[in-house]
């Protein structure tokens, strides 16, 4: 193998070597561990030694450059800006305010950046949290281009998103007079209904986790328990996992383990004295029928939580189906189911009685729905003689006005010109026939339009809905129909950038606040927010997301040894650090 003709660089290395920091969470000290440098000698004798200090300065180089990056990304947003927030606190009990703005690119790609992570002293009152929000805005400059803000369910973001509307009306940068402004996070709410569910079985998921606790304590349990598994003839390769009791997820898939290996823990109840916390057969009947309940609010809050796709065209269906699940249950014959579904509903309505319009508009540019589903779901819900489906058409007929009043010539022309992007590397010749079809299928659009007598609206509603495979992306379909509608393509982009959730995947299940690991918690502020922001920055949602089977492990793999006191030398601990 012939060497290496690249010559070494120093300054690429040191680059190299803080975006690992960055992606991996490493500290600072990493690059003055004797032990490291030491590899960095051996694979190159040109490598020069450098310091913490080096490194935590080249972090904030990395960082100012990416915010500008960033910067200039929003500032070419074709569309408005949606916002989530949600408050961090340190170990040592700091405040940090989390910004983060989602918007579509000229792509259609949706896309999601955290944008501050920054002190947020005391108070956390709604006054404190809407100046420093719309500070953050201003220096983003991107205040006046602002659609929506998703908040979770406490008083202090009423008082903050009702201010912050305010604010940001007086410089005419929200639509309708910020009447769509503010989102509640329905993964929050979904976590409060499903709690409610959970507190039937208190009791017996207590058990429940105590028979895995007591299987996990030694091999030999384990090895008991094997062999109750072989004798009911279970198969021993499905997981058994112990759960965190701060994230119903994982409460939730523990149970439905458990449930699984039922006959098992019965059968080591019998055959080992010492195992006394196996539930009745009653209890096993309760937790079985919660979890079978529950699957479907499971499922919905994995939606939700999406961050990679479009979530507020989801809400209202699904929505929907939670409510008729909910109500169906409230008549069931099994008392407990009954009494469960009752409790849940009461949450349900509290949270739910006052949902913002937009969520039902966002359904609408659904070509799989349209506004037929909204129809169809309020006369189920209210019957036939319900106001609600007029005062939908009101709004959405409304927004689309105030559209139309600020879409112009010169606001098209440069629509246009975004989307040529998309097609830099064709030839000049190829460019010329992708503008002529542009123009061509514009010049369709008015036609149609203009013999219709009729708006972009009314002929969309019209058209008959699109049946789907289940494989169906509706930023993919207003893409190819921004041309045929462009004022209702810009609705459609401004309404489903819209998050119905602040929290991604693995945190919609927590019950616990967000928390900065202990590492982060020992760093000045504007690093943490370097930090933080930039692996976003560079590596998105995946670089930190957490998978829920990497949070607990599966006590059918693990080999347990115990020590001559008979302690078990395995941790019951859980890595939580995000």
């Amino acid at each position: 193998m012939s060497a290496r003709s690249l010559k070494f660089n120093q300054e690429k290395f040191r680059e190299l070597i803080t975006i690992a920091i960055v992606k991996h969470d490493l500290p600072f000290q990493f690059v003055e561990y004797e032990a490291v440098r030491d590899v960095f000698s051996y694979l190159c004798m040109d490598v020069k030694s450098f310091s913490r200090n080096t490194t935590r300065a080249d972090v904030m180089k990395i960082y100012k450059r990416e915010k500008n990056r960033i910067s200039n990304l929003m500032q070419l947003c074709p569309g408005r800006i949606c916002l989530t927030s949600d408050l961090w606190t340190s170990i040592v009990t700091d405040g940090y305010l989390c910004l983060t703005a989602h918007f579509i690119d000229k792509d259609w790609i949706l896309q999601k950046r955290v944008i501050n992570f920054c002190c947020m002293p005391p108070p956390h009152n709604g006054i404190s949290l809407a100046e420093k929000i719309h500070n953050l805005l201003c220096q983003w400059r991107i205040e006046t281009n602002i659609f929506s803000i998703t908040l979770d369910n406490a008083s202090a973001n009423d008082v903050a998103a009702e201010l912050l509307k305010t604010q940001l009306s007086l410089k005419d940068a929200l639509l309708c007079d910020g009447s769509f402004f503010h989102i509640r996070c329905c993964a929050h709410i979904l976590n409060l209904i499903e709690q409610e569910g959970l507190k039937e079985i208190d009791g017996s998921v207590d058990k429940i986790r105590e028979c895995v606790k007591y299987v996990k304590g030694s091999q030999s349990r384990k090895k008991k328990f094997m062999e109750c598994v072989a004798q009911v003839s279970l198969d021993s390769s499905k997981a058994l996992r112990q759960d965190v009791p701060t994230r119903w997820n994982l409460t939730f898939l523990m149970l439905g383990s458990t449930l699984y290996y039922c006959r098992a823990f019965c059968h080591l109840q019998l055959s080992d004295s010492n195992f006394k916390h196996c539930p009745s057969q009653e209890e096993w009947g309760k937790v079985e029928k919660i979890h079978k309940f529950l699957r479907l609010f499971y499922d919905i809050t994995c939606l939700f939580s999406g961050m990679k796709y479009p979530t507020a065209n989801l809400y209202f269906p699904l929505v929907f189906k939670l409510q008729l699940s909910l109500t169906h249950e409230k008549q069931s014959y099994d008392g407990f189911l009954r009494r469960m579904a009752t409790q849940m509903f009461g949450k349900f309505e509290k949270y739910w009685s006052e949902f913002n319009l937009i969520l039902a508009i966002a359904v609408i540019f659904d070509p799989r729905y349209k506004i037929q589903f909204i129809e169809f779901s309020f006369n189920k819900l209210y019957g036939d003689g319900s106001n609600q489906l007029t005062h939908v058409r009101n709004k959405l007929f409304s927004l689309f006005d105030e559209y139309m009043r600020k879409s112009s010539k010169g606001s098209s022309s440069s629509s246009f010109t975004s989307q040529d992007g998309a097609y830099s590397h064709g030839s000049d010749h190829e460019k010329d026939d992708i503008d002529f079809i542009k123009e061509f299928e514009t010049f369709e659009s008015q036609e149609f339009m203009s013999s219709a007598q009729k708006t972009q609206l009314e002929l969309y509603l019209l058209e008959p809905k699109i049946k789907s495979d289940g494989t169906f992306d509706v930023l993919a379909y207003w893409k190819a129909h921004q041309y045929r509608y462009p004022v209702l393509a810009q609705m459609a982009r401004d309404i489903l950038t819209i998050p119905i959730s602040t929290v991604a995947f693995e945190a919609a299940f927590s019950v616990g606040g967000r928390v900065l690991d202990q590492y982060r918690s020992s760093l000045k502020p504007d690093i943490v927010e370097a930090l933080v922001c930039t692996r976003d920055w560079l590596y998105g949602e995946g670089a930190s997301q957490v998978n829920s089977n990497d949070l607990t492990e599966d006590i059918m793999n693990l080999n347990i040894n115990k020590d001559e006191d008979g302690s078990a030398e395995c941790s019951n601990e859980v890595n939580l650090e995000t």
